[in-house]
C-alpha cells in the first residue's frame, strides 16, 4: 500500500465515511416547531416586537412557534436550574427543531439579557445535547444606522451551541421608525428581509430536522466515546 494514502492516526473502526443512503427517507410530518428569542424587558421592546412579527410570518407559514419571555429569569449563577424559568426555557430548547434569536445591539454587542437566555443553557442536559443540529435564524435592531455586529456575535455563539445557523439574516436600523401606533411592522425593504429570512429557515428546517444527529455526528466524539466504553467493561474492581 502506498504509505502516502494510509491513516496511522486514524481508528478505522470509528471512521465513516458520509452517504446519501444515511440520510432518513421518511420525514417527519408534524409541524416544524419554532422556539423565539429576544433580548430586551423594555415596555416597548422593538427586538420583541421583531420577534412578535416572525412568529406571525412562521405561523402563516405552517410552524409551531413558541415565545420565550425572559422576565423573571435571573442571571446565570445566582439561582440553580430548578428556578421555574430556567427550566421553562431548558424544556423549550429541548421541544424546538429550528430557533430565531433577536437583540437589540447595545455597546456593539448584543444584550446582557439575551447572554443570559444562552449561559443558562448547557451544551449537553444528561446525556441530551439540547441545540445540537437545530436551525438558527439570527437578527437584530439598531437604535441608529443599520451595524451587524449583533448578528455576528450570535452566528458565533450558534456555532459554540452546534446549531445550524442560515445564511440570511436581519438587522432593522432606526427600528423605531419601523412600527405604527398598534406596533406591527410597516411595509419596508427591512420587512421585506425578515420574511426572506422565516422563508429560509422554514426549508432548511423542513430539510434538516430528521437527520440532525447524522449530520452533527463526530469522528472524535465516537472515538472518545469508544474509549470510555473500553474503560468500563474492562475494569479490573469495581
Amino acid at each position: 500500500m502506498n504509505p502516502e494514502t494510509t491513516l496511522p492516526s486514524v481508528d478505522t473502526s470509528q471512521l465513516a465515511t458520509p452517504s446519501i443512503d444515511k440520510l432518513q427517507s421518511m420525514l417527519s410530518d408534524h409541524a416544524p416547531r419554532i422556539l423565539l428569542l429576544y433580548g430586551s424587558l423594555r415596555q416597548r421592546s422593538f427586538s420583541r416586537l421583531v420577534i412578535e412579527e416572525s412568529a406571525r410570518l412562521l405561523t402563516a407559514m405552517g410552524a409551531e412557534v413558541k415565545v420565550f419571555n425572559p422576565e423573571g429569569l435571573p442571571q446565570p449563577d445566582t439561582d440553580d436550574d430548578s428556578h421555574p424559568k430556567v427550566k421553562e426555557l431548558r424544556e423549550l430548547m429541548m421541544w424546538s427543531e429550528g430557533q430565531v434569536w433577536c437583540s437589540p445591539e447595545r455597546h456593539g454587542s448584543m444584550t446582557s439579557i439575551f447572554k443570559s437566555q444562552i449561559d443558562w443553557v448547557p451544551l449537553s442536559i444528561g446525556s441530551v445535547r439540547p441545540t445540537q443540529g437545530k436551525t438558527l435564524a439570527v437578527m437584530q435592531v439598531c437604535g441608529g444606522s443599520q451595524s451587524f455586529n449583533v448578528v455576528n456575535q450570535l452566528r458565533i455563539l450558534g456555532r459554540w451551541m452546534r446549531m445550524v445557523t442560515i445564511p440570511n439574516q436581519s438587522s432593522v436600523a432606526k427600528a423605531f421608525l419601523e412600527f405604527d401606533e398598534h406596533d406591527r411592522m410597516k411595509p419596508s425593504p427591512y420587512y421585506n428581509r425578515i420574511v426572506d429570512v422565516m422563508e429560509e429557515l422554514m426549508k432548511f428546517t423542513l430539510l434538516l430536522r430528521d437527520n440532525k444527529s447524522y449530520l452533527v455526528d463526530r469522528y472524535s466524539e465516537r472515538v472518545e466515546s469508544a474509549e470510555q466504553l473500553s474503560q468500563r467493561v474492562n475494569q479490573t474492581a469495581i
